[in-house]
């Protein structure tokens, strides 16, 4: 009878440990990575006044010159959609998931970034709310936001990270 409730009470804790552990999202990612369709994420972006430009006048994720967001993450149009709303600035994505970009688990091509054009409000808006947080290996200034995501200040536009679609 003692063995019978030792495994019972061991399974009661293991149940209630496994239990806190999913309430407090522990027990593996918080959320599953959702990957949209350039059509999909120009239609988010679109109907909030997010409009995008290319070198190359055209979309397709294959060309460099083009400006693609076909396999962007929700997180990251979220993220650009709630800088926008937050900032009250115009916003110009210059840069998607198209080939061109530097590798890496965080990247454009996996549907992490977008560039955009750096105009006064954005970058008054990076710099003065969010916290400087060194350079980056190439010579971008970076500015960390609370959420984490990270603006990058390169030479011609702002590559910004979104880990989470808060800013």
């Amino acid at each position: 009878m003692r063995i019978s409730m030792t495994i019972l009470t061991t399974r009661i804790l293991i149940t209630l440990l496994a239990s806190l552990m999913a309430v407090a999202g522990l027990a593996g990612p918080s959320h599953a990575v959702t990957n949209l369709t350039d059509a999909q994420a120009a239609s988010q972006l679109s109907a909030v006044g997010i409009t995008r430009v290319s070198t190359g006048g055209c979309t397709t994720r294959s060309i460099s010159t083009c400006t693609s967001y076909e396999q962007i993450n929700q997180e990251t149009v979220s993220g650009i959609k709630t800088f926008k709303s937050i900032s009250g600035c115009a916003i110009t994505i210059t840069g998607g998931t198209e080939v061109g970009h530097a590798s890496g688990t965080y990247s454009h091509y996996n549907g992490y970034k977008v560039d955009v054009s750096p105009t006064t409000c954005v970058s008054n808006y990076i710099t003065s709310h969010y916290s400087y947080s060194g350079v980056r290996g190439d010579g971008a200034t970076l500015y960390t936001a609370p959420s984490g995501n990270v603006y990058a200040r390169e030479s011609n536009h702002w590559d910004i990270t979104y880990y989470t679609c808060g800013c």
